[in-house]
């Protein structure tokens, strides 16, 4: 296979359908960008929903040492604790529970506003500081009053708060925000896969006369419809690098030096939840260019 004359028909390709190939690769950008953003949003509902919990969950925290709270002589004792989980276990609104430690707590409370200020001799807190918790999921959101009131003023309890009336609208919100950018995104990646077959179409068309040569003289498909494959491997490498690069513009300059200064008590997406979106867009690209150049230069390379 002469390489040479592939490489050829590529750049003579890229030249010949240029406007098409500018359109495909700012529609596959576009679409990527969604799906990209799609995918970070689900990761920063996950993120929320595991430093919160659900909005199925009721938290109660235990009383802690030193606890300003009336209610919180003394540090809940092991006597109180298992009270409380067995008033918790037996109650038939709750589909589970599990008691989150001080430690686990702390280590929450370091990720979200920063190792830096939990260290050293001027530490801001510590593991004791901390209250142990327990998280509640119920097997009907509806009916959280039961169990609120069965553990509410019980010994070693120190305040009972409901999940659904702080997190469920922000869930709620980056729900939408998540359905309506991967619906636009399904629209442009459809809008992606037409334009790609007009492409290719109108490829076909302008070197008729060269693929006709190439058969009578015993060219297989897959020589006659590499520069063509070539050709969508390129594009969908475009569109995956200003996808790339749009959505690393909005995590340094929209969550790094926007979101994280103006909420910090939100758990936002960092840059590993990038890599993971990164991931889907770099697969999903070529997928979408390679696979209807692959189906299409069967029907448009017959000669």
């Amino acid at each position: 296979m002469q390489l040479r004359y592939v490489f050829s028909e590529l750049g003579q390709g890229l030249r010949r359908n240029l406007s098409m190939h500018l359109a495909v690769i700012l529609t596959l950008f576009v679409s990527l960008t969604l799906v990209g953003l799609g995918v970070l949003l689900n990761q920063q509902a996950e993120r929320m929903a595991d430093q919160w919990g659900n909005e199925l969950q009721v938290t109660v925290f235990l009383c802690r040492d030193g606890d300003e709270n009336p209610a919180c002589p003394t540090e809940v004792t092991p006597a109180q604790q298992e009270a409380i989980e067995k008033t918790v276990g037996d109650n038939p609104d709750v589909a589970s529970y599990y008691v989150e430690s001080k430690e686990v707590a702390f280590e929450k409370v370091k990720e979200l506003f920063g190792e830096e200020r939990f260290v050293g001799p001027n530490a801001a807190a510590s593991a004791d500081d901390m209250a142990k918790s327990i998280w509640i999921t119920l097997d009907n959101p509806d009916q959280y009053e039961g169990i609120i009131s069965a553990v509410q003023g019980l010994d070693g309890v120190g305040s009972v708060r409901d999940q659904r009336a702080t997190v469920g609208p922000i869930l709620n919100g980056m729900e939408m925000l998540q359905v309506g950018s991967f619906i636009t995104a399904v629209f442009l990646v459809v809008a992606a896969l037409l334009l790609v077959a007009n492409t290719i179409r109108l490829a076909a068309l302008a070197r008729r006369k060269e693929i006709g040569i190439m058969r009578l003289v015993g060219a297989s498909t897959l020589y006659i419809a590499l520069p063509f494959l070539l050709e969508a491997l390129v594009t969908a490498l475009l569109g995956v690098a200003l996808a790339a690069g749009s959505m690393a513009a909005f995590m340094y300059f929209g969550v790094e030096q926007r979101l994280t200064d103006f909420a910090r008590f939100i758990p936002w997406v960092g840059w590993d939840e990038y890599l993971m979106a990164l991931v889907v867009v770099a697969a999903l690209g070529p997928v979408l260019t390679l696979l209807p150049t692959l189906v299409l230069t069967r029907k448009y390379l017959k000669v």
